[in-house]
């Protein structure tokens, strides 16, 4: 759908929200029942099957029909708040001074709400989640010396802790934010809020594991995000909001990716848990196509509902708001039978378990091994990383899109730029899903491996790549007197406070050499190997420490902080010895690096932990030294640019000056040499000359 983007005709009539805060709250409390009425009903159709297959005693009807019921008000609520605070830096524009605009500001208070609501679920969730697995009454459960031992034993206890946690902290940040550079603060926290909820259920357990967490990632953010955004986007229409069109038109492109991301990620969640056959056979498959229905009709309507309106509501004399509204509630409502239906399907066994008859590395890492790897294994055995794979591809098609922009309207853009960015985003699809990534979680010397391509390799190739120039040139302004849109955001992103604290030399060369004897000497990597977030946020880490380092020293792009070429050769040549002794002091450390982990995982082979780790030390020495060197000579490379170009500039300024810097200076010796006193010598001298030259002649 083409959307046409804000223009004069959404002048205010009136620049405040009117929308009373009793009609919201009814909205919200209608969705809350709908979606909680389908989860019981799901809840019901499953939950003798569940008991019987957990082999758990009845925890009773409070803790059965409780959970799924704090779930959809707590997703719910989370939605609405991820959504308020996208809204808030995204969909509105902020004052000239960078505060927030009355919109943005009112969005963030409903945001603090919002995430307050779904803290108070997330602590609810506790002794409902140790209730269920326990199989004890909540009575029982809430007795604090019983919740405080199971607390430690269950999981699920722990996951909703940290869930409130970022919640409350989310809730806060939306609460006291003013200006709009903290929204972006507010939206990383409820965004971490999300996580634990995908790290629960069938998704985090079985077979194939990796590939249900990721996708349920995407399918939880997305969802949220599609959801929360309309709910945000329909309060502000409802009030007459200055941007109501504007808000509306970049809702709907978002929402259009979402709906791709939410039908595509819960496709591949529901076949990991079940075959094609299972889906009109079994209570779980039956309730995955009633989900899948709901998201599609709610995309229908969506699509529908923003083709119509957008045009009514850009009418500045008399808005069809009831319009947009009647569409937007009606999409709300499937989406809260989506959102219970959900709840519903985390609390229904599927068809097969996953956990039944797995070998202990497929129950570790989500699959098996065959064998030691090979170099046809390596690059010819691949498992897709749905989320840095996806990652890599859609950065590549961006990327090209930009390039072809720019050819279009007939700039040109350097070809090794673009090489460079599709052989960084080709490196970061091979480290993450290819036999690199497969076998990373299972080897330490193939993990570091994977860990030097995307710390040293990836980063390199796209910092020289540009990507923020070629942003800057293919996006177009928003021209004066309009809404900031995309390339000011990055303009703002670029010139920010953060961004000059976070490219300052220590502490990008903390980040990016610091965290190497951090997470493997310190103990940190035994701690966390086990868990697939940890492995995330890894690579995560690895990429963006690895980015901020290269784009300090051979970036070129505009950058935050400006230094000079011997600085930049200074942080270069400072890291090498890190590096170095990194390494060494890796092949030569004693004990074995998360060595219970690795026995856990049984493999097939022979595996020789202590050769294998040895070997991970050799690969950060030799790796790690390499790519340096290669920055080194691409920095002396650019420095001699850099003069070329200072020199070509200095020519082309005295043409056209007809050399007048050099007529001044020249004039200046002049003077000198006219003013200058004559020393008795040099007269002396001047005369024998003179006398010299009359008996010559």
């Amino acid at each position: 759908m083409t959307v046409t983007s804000a223009g004069p005709a959404e002048q205010p009539v009136r620049d405040r929200l009117t929308d009373p805060s009793g009609v919201r709250s009814v909205l919200i409390a209608l969705l809350a029942v709908v979606g909680s009425i389908a989860a019981v009903i799901v809840t019901a159709a499953s939950a003798a099957t569940a008991l019987q297959l957990t082999g758990v005693p009845d925890p009773g009807w409070l803790t059965t029909y409780g959970m799924p019921v704090m779930t959809v008000i707590g997703q719910l609520s989370a939605a609405i708040g991820l959504g308020c605070v996208v809204f808030a830096a995204f969909f509105v524009p902020s004052q000239d001074n960078g505060a927030l605009d009355v919109g943005g500001f009112r969005a963030m208070r409903w945001a603090a709400t919002s995430m307050t609501v779904w803290a108070v679920c997330a602590l609810a969730m506790i002794p409902l989640s140790i209730s269920d697995v326990s199989g004890s009454p909540l009575s029982e459960t809430l007795v604090p010396k019983n919740l405080m031992t199971a607390y430690g034993v269950v999981a699920d206890g722990r996951y909703w802790l940290w869930t409130a946690i970022f919640a409350v902290l989310a809730a806060v940040v939306a609460r006291v934010a003013m200006r709009w550079g903290w929204t972006f603060l507010a939206m990383a926290l409820a965004l971490l809020s999300l996580m634990p909820s995908a790290l629960l259920g069938h998704s985090s357990a079985g077979g194939a594991h990796d590939l249900a967490t990721n996708s349920l990632i995407l399918h939880i953010v997305a969802a949220a995000l599609w959801m929360g955004g309309l709910m945000a986007v329909l309060a502000y229409a409802f009030g007459d909001g200055r941007w109501r069109t504007l808000a509306v038109a970049r809702y709907s492109r978002v929402a259009f990716w979402c709906l791709l991301v939410v039908a595509l990620s819960g496709i591949i969640n529901a076949l990991v848990r079940m075959s094609l056959g299972d889906l009109l056979t079994t209570t779980y498959g039956l309730v995955a196509v009633g989900k899948f229905v709901a998201v599609v009709l709610a995309g229908l309507l969506g699509g529908l509902h923003r083709k119509v309106t957008i045009d009514e509501l850009a009418a500045t004399d008399e808005p069809r708001k009831s319009l947009f509204v009647r569409f937007a509630v009606v999409e709300l409502v499937v989406f809260a039978v989506a959102f219970g239906l959900g709840a519903g399907l985390s609390r229904t066994p599927p068809p097969v378990l996953g956990t039944a008859n797995v070998s202990p590395m497929e129950l570790k890492i989500g699959y098996d091994l065959d064998g030691p790897p090979t170099f046809t294994k390596l690059f010819v055995d691949w498992r897709f990383d749905l989320i840095f794979g996806t990652f890599a591809i859609v950065a590549a098609i961006v990327y090209l899109r930009g390039v072809y922009r720019l050819h279009k309207r007939g700039d040109k853009w350097p070809v090794g730029r673009t090489v460079s960015w599709l052989l960084g985003c080709a490196a970061l699809l091979i480290a993450t899903s290819s036999g690199f990534g497969r076998y990373a979680p299972a080897m330490f010397s193939i993990h570091m491996m994977s860990h030097m391509m995307l710390s040293m390799l990836v980063p390199v190739l796209l910092v020289l790549g540009g990507p923020v120039t070629l942003a800057l040139r293919a996006i177009p302004p928003a021209g004066r007197g309009n809404p900031p849109g995309p390339r000011e955001w990055i303009l703002t992103a670029i010139h920010s406070p953060y961004s000059r604290f976070i490219t300052n030399p220590f502490i990008v060369v903390t980040l990016f050499v610091g965290s190497f004897y951090v997470l493997y000497l310190g103990g940190l990597f035994d701690a966390v190997v086990e868990n697939h977030s940890a492995h995330l946020l890894m690579n995560l880490h690895f990429l963006v420490s690895g980015y901020l380092f290269y784009w300090l020293v051979i970036g070129i792009d505009p950058a935050p902080r400006q230094i000079s070429p011997v600085a930049k050769l200074g942080v270069v040549w400072g890291s090498l010895p890190f590096h170095a002794f990194f390494g060494v002091a890796l092949m030569m450390t004693g004990s074995i690096i998360a060595e219970t982990y690795y026995r856990s995982l049984q493999h097939p082979w022979n595996f020789d932990m202590a050769a294998d780790q040895r070997m991970g030390g050799g690969i950060a020495w030799a790796t790690g030294e390499f790519p340096l060197v290669v920055v080194m000579l691409a920095l002396l490379i650019q420095w001699h640019r850099q003069d070329d170009r200072a020199a070509r500039r200095f020519d082309r300024k005295e043409e056209r000056d007809d050399d007048a810097e050099l007529e001044s200076y020249n004039q200046m010796l002049r003077r000198m040499n006219a003013t200058a006193p004559v020393s008795a010598e040099a007269e002396t001298g001047a005369d024998d000359l003179a006398a010299q030259g009359d008996g010559e002649r």
